[in-house]
């Protein structure tokens, strides 16, 4: 992976807006720069909506976000596990994962810290490193989930990479009252997480496996 750009991304998201708040940017940019994505999302969150929204709200705001960041529609895997319920799926989910795996073949993958305080994240970072123990994996920042987070890799990115990201979650219209979704939010994180790296913009990660071959 060193001095080499990853020519096939898989992204693990719990929920379905989880990948575009914790990666949005380096996606774009890597699509920008030719790479095939993969998005995973094992819960379309329907039991977390606003009262009267259609039960199948979040997956078409993630087929709308996916479609602004340019990821095929193809390339979406969609589960509609209960959301705060993924522990008690775990080995489905790590079934789904090994055969993900096979079928993708990534050279890097996504998802959230082990760290994070949501049971449902949580479950699908420990799946996801046994599942993808030969495939360099960083793990992606939510700050308001984490009470500590690593800053060892870093991603750069330019102003158009964070308005993709900002549009994508934008998509994302049954979530707009929380305060991280906002473009206020998101650009105050890429630019301290830049500054620490004397860039514009950036997003942060930890390094859960780094495999050079």
């Amino acid at each position: 992976m060193i001095g080499e750009k990853p020519g096939r991304v898989l992204v693990l998201a719990p929920h379905t807006d989880d990948g575009e708040l914790g990666c949005g940017g380096s996606i774009a940019r890597f699509i920008e720069e030719g790479a095939s994505i993969y998005y995973v999302a094992f819960s379309t969150a329907s039991a977390s909506l606003p009262e009267g929204m259609p039960p199948n709200t979040l997956e078409r705001e993630l087929r709308e976000a996916a479609e602004i960041l340019a990821i095929p529609e193809d390339n979406l895997i969609i589960f509609d596990y209960e959301v705060r319920k993924l522990n008690y799926v775990r080995q489905d989910i790590l079934e789904h994962l090994v055969e993900i795996r096979g079928e993708v073949k990534p050279d890097i993958v996504f998802m959230p810290s082990p760290s994070d305080l949501h049971q449902d994240h949580t479950t699908v970072a420990m799946e996801g490193l046994r599942a993808f123990k030969g495939t360099t994996s960083l793990a992606y920042e939510l700050p308001w989930n984490n009470i500590t987070f690593t800053s060892q890799a870093f991603i750069q990115l330019k102003e158009r990479h964070i308005m993709k990201k900002v549009k994508a979650i934008k998509a994302y219209r049954s979530q707009k009252s929380r305060d991280y979704t906002s473009e206020e939010a998101i650009r105050a994180q890429a630019k301290m997480r830049g500054i620490q790296i004397g860039v514009k913009f950036a997003e942060c990660f930890e390094v859960l496996r780094w495999i050079v071959r």
